[in-house]
């Protein structure tokens, strides 16, 4: 492998392009290196988020953990360029010029297929000493545990392990690259399709190995893998899905001291013998600095005590928990109106959003200033593990190392504005007990079986209808802000609550920059009920009614299981915006539609 020089955004390094991820550069393609070759493993500078720390801690059982933005390059004269390694993968090439098959005239064409090694500064030399120009091959193997190698083309064209020396091909039947116009073939007469490759029953890549290559040389996972590997199109949606864990920057007015105290344990505070030892802990630890700044040395020595003692400073709450616990408390104001803030809203006054239509709602907060932090945890491939509906990721899951030492996580944090809508528990709690939501209820459930059937590993239960209900509506409601608000709808994000603790939305814009507060989701805000009602009818009919309507989520030739009424014509918005990647809908839940007007939470008349 060889180390490759390009640039990339902060932020793709965490969202897109992070450690495992694959990238084509101009001469050649690459895949993004682990922790421990970003910046000497030292990553940028910290960022603070004692929440979101505790809980990836105990997700990754960690005692020491850190957030820290991705390395900056400085991109000044004479200084030694900093960032990230990029290793050259896959090593194995094929020639750009192509030579019909068949005769001329024809569509079929071979190329060349060469490995790394027998390259001669980046061009390949055919036995006429003539250059020839090679472009990194589209195919390599991959597991479900996020392995990833090169094919053993040889192998794979022979079906056995044989030490043939004779030229590769790629020959291509057609123009579309449909892999059944895909062969592979020796220069001994042994060829095989590619669509073998793609049929688990004939193991037609071998078994896989645990080759980790974004970790560095003589990284494989100690004891290999053995299931079978598959096919993966390098430049596929599906080869590579971060974990990425997030969290509201929310001040936790219960007890905001224990969080900072656990967070601040292992980075020394433990060492702290007595209540004047505080001081210069404070002074030479640049994060208890900022995080005590607003607590005396006897609180803290309080909490400390406590700690010494064995006792359980944090309770076991949810990230969305803490959240919605924090914005139905607030009265008339929360946070601090500074410009420099975290975090800042003003409850809005029943008197401009209340009506019969938004009878269900308790509260409606405009959140001035939020900070939003997310932390890259580690990666899967062919399936995505999104955090459940709780915002927590599962402990269970195999995901891919991104280092091979994890003692801190990229992260980063983004400033924005939103709206937060707050309903009634008891009138949730009375809905779904209705006899047709009940049987509404039951189908989608049954929709949700279906798909476990389909992916068995899955420890996921169904979200309920509560949340059903609350995600479809979030996204209606996103698709009529979006027409006014300035920010366009894949812009918008939302965090949906539904539990014991309570029910709401959290809808929100955030960027690096100034973009994220520029104040129209606030001031859209305040037309909120008007925006509601417009929202639901627009979505009692849909274009691709009754089709859409009418679906059927246990359809096996549809495979869309886990949604209801819902499809691009209405509820579907951009997969940046949605927290569960657009499942979970449902607008028959809502407002009434041409199939089902008894289950909406909704009266709209």
């Amino acid at each position: 492998m060889t180390q490759s020089h390009g640039q990339i955004r902060l932020s793709q390094l965490i969202t897109t392009f992070g450690p495992g991820a694959m990238m084509d550069l101009p001469n050649y393609s690459i895949i993004i290196g682990g922790l421990d070759h970003w910046d000497g493993g030292r990553g940028g500078d910290p960022i603070s988020e004692p929440r979101l720390v505790a809980k990836l801690r105990g997700i990754l059982d960690a005692q020491q953990l850190e957030l820290r933005s991705p390395p900056k390059n400085t991109d000044k004269l004479g200084e030694a360029q900093t960032g990230i390694t990029g290793w050259q993968f896959p090593e194995w090439f094929i020639t750009q010029d192509a030579f019909p098959l068949g005769g001329a005239g024809g569509s079929a064409r071979s190329r060349m297929l060469i490995h790394r090694k027998a390259l001669t500064n980046g061009k390949y030399i055919d036995d006429d000493r003539k250059k020839r120009s090679i472009v990194p091959v589209r195919f390599v193997r991959a597991c479900p545990n996020g392995h990833i190698g090169d094919i053993d083309w040889r192998y794979f064209v022979h079906r056995e392990k044989i030490n043939c020396s004779q030229q590769l091909y790629l020959d291509e039947s057609g123009t579309t690259g449909d892999l059944a116009e895909v062969r592979i073939r020796c220069g001994c007469g042994k060829n095989r399709r590619m669509t073998d490759a793609t049929q688990m029953e004939l193991i037609a890549l071998g078994s896989c190995d645990g080759s980790r290559p974004w970790l560095g040389p003589r990284s494989r996972e100690e004891g290999g893998c053995g299931i079978p590997s598959r096919l993966l199109i390098r430049s596929a949606s599906n080869a590579y899905f971060p974990q990425i864990m997030s969290v509201i920057s929310i001040p936790d007015t219960t007890d905001p001291l224990a969080d900072i105290v656990e967070i601040l344990w292992d980075q020394g505070l433990k060492d702290v013998a007595t209540v004047e030892e505080l001081a210069p802990f404070r002074k030479f630890n640049q994060s208890a600095k900022k995080e005590l700044a607003s607590f005396s040395d006897s609180e803290v020595w309080t909490y400390v005590s406590k700690k010494k003692k064995g006792a359980n400073l944090t309770q076991s709450k949810s990230v969305k928990q803490s959240e919605i616990e924090t914005l139905l408390s607030a009265q008339e104001e929360l946070g601090t109106d500074a410009p420099d803030g975290d975090f800042f809203a003003r409850a809005l006054p029943k008197s401009v959003w209340g009506g019969a239509l938004t009878e269900s709602i308790e509260k409606v907060v405009l959140v001035h200033r939020l900070r939003e932090v997310a932390a890259l945890v580690g990666f899967t491939r062919f399936e995505s593990q999104a955090p459940d509906i709780d915002g927590e990721l599962d402990i269970d899951v195999k995901r891919a190392a991104i280092g091979r030492e994890t003692n801190w996580l990229p992260a980063y944090e983004n400033r924005g504005e939103g709206i937060f809508i707050g309903f009634k528990k008891s009138a949730v709690e009375r809905w779904v007990k209705e006899a047709a939501v009940t049987t509404r209820g039951k189908e989608l459930n049954a929709g949700f079986n279906h798909w476990l059937k389909d992916h068995e590993a899955s420890e996921r239960s169904f979200p309920g209808l509560p949340y059903y209900m609350l995600h479809s509506l979030s996204h209606m409601v996103i698709t009529a802000m979006a027409l006014e608000c300035g920010y366009p709808s894949s812009s918008i994000k939302e965090r949906i609550y539904a539990g014991d603790f309570g029910y709401g939305i959290l809808l929100y814009t955030a960027s690096p920059d100034s973009e994220g507060t520029l104040g129209g989701l606030v001031e859209t805000g305040r037309n909120i009920k008007e925006h509601l009602e417009q929202a639901l009818r627009s979505n009692m009919l849909c274009s691709n009614d009754p089709v859409c309507a009418q679906h059927d989520v246990t359809n096996e030739h549809d495979i869309r299981y886990l949604s209801g009424a819902a499809c691009h014509g209405c509820l579907l918005i951009s997969e940046t915006s949605c927290e569960q990647h657009n499942d979970y809908l449902d607008r028959a839940l809502v407002a009434p539609t041409v199939s089902c007007t008894d289950a909406s939470f909704f009266e709209v008349k």
